[in-house]
């Protein structure tokens, strides 16, 4: 049996997970700072489950400047040029495009903010027990749009610290649920650098250049 977990990276307060059951379920929920303490209390609630996380944090951070851009009026990439910043990965190339979302673009790891190092070390730690997804809640917000067949049963105990944090947990975790049935999609990763999952598919067939990374 299989459990799949959300989990809401914070700075400010704690980071906040939720954890939902094959049925679509809330069986566990909390927050934790230490990302060690978090991993090893997960392994043991969890053991001789099958653990699939999604996490709202990048997987990774630029070790260089990014080198292409997207052009939206052409539907083509363009190179960098001296005036680009240079950050962002191409998994947020995507969702940006498509219009689900505005990413905070990924930069090189001196430049990562708190919040980004949080996520960083919470992949690398979760990895050894888990599948891991970087998955993004308004993007998801903005793909769910009309729809009323993805649904979740909760409970409130955890959400008084911060109802919106423990939302978008829970968000997560019945998204990595939908994602690892097979109903959705994952953008991105032609840099190296990561891909975001989503609960439902997304038009690929009209801007096919954008879903590949230039030189691949």
């Amino acid at each position: 049996m299989a459990r799949f977990v959300g989990i809401d990276v914070q700075v400010k307060r704690p980071c906040c997970y939720a954890v939902s059951d094959e049925d679509g379920v809330i069986v566990g929920s909390g927050w934790f700072r230490d990302v060690l303490s978090f991993r090893d209390e997960l392994e043991r609630r969890f053991a001789g489950h099958a653990l699939h996380v999604g996490i709202d944090a990048c997987r990774v951070p630029l070790t260089t400047s990014r080198p292409w851009y997207w052009d939206r009026s052409k539907g083509r990439w363009r190179p960098k040029t001296h005036r680009d910043k240079g950050y962002g990965r191409h998994c947020e190339v995507v969702i940006s495009a498509l219009g689900l979302a505005r990413p905070q673009w990924t930069p090189t790891l001196d430049a990562a903010p708190e919040w980004m190092r949080i996520g960083f070390s919470l992949f690398k730690s979760l990895d050894e027990i888990a599948v891991t997804h970087e998955a993004f809640p308004s993007a998801i917000y903005t793909l769910l749009r009309g729809n009323t067949d993805m649904r979740l049963t909760l409970d409130f105990s955890q959400f008084a610290p911060g109802p919106k944090d423990m939302l978008d947990a829970c968000l997560l975790a019945v998204s990595v649920r939908r994602f690892a049935s097979g109903h959705g999609a994952e953008v991105g990763g032609g840099d190296g650098l990561g891909t975001i999952i989503l609960p439902g598919r997304v038009p690929e067939n009209t801007m096919p250049e954008l879903f590949r990374w230039p030189g691949k």
